[in-house]
């Protein structure tokens, strides 16, 4: 196709990402990699919130999170999501929607050792979407976390990743008096060749 060059270019949707995201890292204020995570419930009813995308893969991105939160129920409902991330300092955003798969091995394993000792013992505390009483029986339980799990915590078994697998990908950024550039990414399947096509504003 043409009219795709300069921010755009290239023929692999991944590696684009990569190359905003490393972009995005050097002028963003927090959070680069976050991102509004949507899914739906049993009924259809949507959901969203924001999560910290951990991974561009080579075919897919990798998020963690407790698996008896809300989200994770969702998910595991549907196996599909969609989510979009925006950077306002680069005025430009990806929106993603896909088949999603748990990311519950060795890799899960070396994302939770790579957190910090407090985050590693807050999974292990934190049953997480559930009512809570307090922030002091939170804090409570950290404590008793702590004493039972030591300074070397084990990823807890109800807590791992989810790759999202894309069918579609959008690529957007801004453009003057509202004429932005947008290019979707579309496949039939993931083992599927892709189809590139630029949008209207």
């Amino acid at each position: 196709m043409t009219g795709r060059s300069g921010i755009f270019a290239g023929d692999d949707p991944f590696e684009l990402a990569k190359l905003w995201m490393a972009e995005a890292e050097q002028s963003e204020i927090n959070d680069p990699n976050a991102i509004a995570l949507s899914t739906v419930d049993a009924d259809g009813m949507p959901n969203a919130r924001m999560v910290l995308l951990k991974d561009v893969e080579d075919a897919a991105f990798v998020f963690y999170t407790n698996y008896t939160s809300k989200k994770a129920q969702e998910i595991d409902g549907a196996e599909k999501a969609a989510f979009v991330m925006h950077w306002k300092s680069l005025r430009r955003q990806i929106r993603v929607r896909g088949h999603v798969t748990k990311e519950d091995g060795p890799q899960a394993d070396e994302y939770y050792n790579s957190r910090s000792l407090k985050s590693r013992l807050g999974a292990w505390a934190s049953d997480q979407s559930k009512p809570l009483a307090s922030r002091a029986s939170l804090m409570a339980e950290v404590a008793k976390v702590t004493a039972k799990m030591g300074a070397n915590p084990t990823r807890p078994p109800f807590w791992g990743g989810y790759r999202i697998t894309p069918i579609e990908i959008e690529f957007w950024a801004d453009g003057e008096f509202r004429l932005h550039n947008r290019f979707r990414w579309t496949r039939a399947a993931p083992d599927e060749p892709w189809d590139v096509v630029r949008l209207n504003p």
